[in-house]
């Protein structure tokens, strides 16, 4: 017996939306994968961390924050362990939960500022936040007004130019004695400058100074922002 031909197509027509039906439960819509999509883009983007800031993200107000300005030693680390068992903040700074707004070389000295505000942390380690930070230079020999002027408008460096500082000789400061103490040549005379900069780089002022055949020989930060080193001895600190 033959079977009619609209029969065979109706039978094929129901297989079809049957597969149709069971399918449709696995596919994803173009809005829910854009949903998706979102979601995930949310999930990283609460997931990244700020590099610059290490301060506890917990709410900062007036009664909780803290600011601490140390005078760090000459040889001492700007963070609080260390696997080599150097000195380090540990040895000097006994307030926890705060963490350096940038860093300071182990062979220089002066202030480091350590927060437990994020904000205020981000704000002065970050380079893009161009925050003024002021060193006190002690240089071997004495540069030419054309030398300073060179670091006045930026000298380039392996890493590019640097932006334009402010550089201005000084009296010796009344400052504390390094220990130890400077490595001076008798026969070469040695000059302090004020240098002030608004960036990051690493020994930035050392590759400055000896851009121009000046290297440095004691490096003193004296102020990051508003913030100075003065009423503070070597090795002490003040909490704000």
């Amino acid at each position: 017996m033959n079977t009619p031909k609209n029969t065979v197509n109706k039978g094929k027509t129901l297989r079809l939306a049957k597969n149709t039906q069971g399918n449709t439960s696995k596919k994803t819509t173009p809005k829910s994968q854009s949903h998706s999509k979102i979601r995930v883009l949310n999930k990283q983007h609460q997931a990244k961390p700020n590099k610059y800031s290490k301060a506890n993200t917990r709410v900062i107000t007036a009664d909780n924050r803290k600011v601490v300005l140390f005078n760090k030693p000459f040889n001492v680390l700007s963070q609080f362990t260390d696997d080599d068992n150097r000195q380090t903040l540990k040895d000097f700074i006994d307030i926890k939960e705060v963490y350096a707004a940038g860093r300071l070389d182990r062979d220089s000295e002066g202030l480091l500022l350590l927060t437990n505000d994020g904000k205020l942390q981000h704000q002065l380690a970050n380079p893009k936040q161009k925050t003024d930070k002021t060193y006190w230079v002690q240089v071997e020999g004495v540069p030419t007004q054309a030398s300073l002027d060179r670091l006045s408008k930026g000298v380039e460096l392996k890493d590019g130019l640097t932006l334009p500082a402010k550089v201005t000789i000084m009296t010796e400061p009344n400052v504390w004695p390094r220990n130890p103490p400077i490595r001076e040549r008798e026969s070469i005379p040695t000059t302090w400058l004020s240098i002030t900069i608004n960036e990051g780089r690493n020994r930035q002022v050392r590759r400055m100074t000896a851009h121009i055949g000046h290297p440095t020989l004691r490096l003193i930060r004296y102020s990051i922002g508003q913030y100075t080193l003065k009423g503070i001895a070597n090795g002490q600190y003040s909490l704000l």
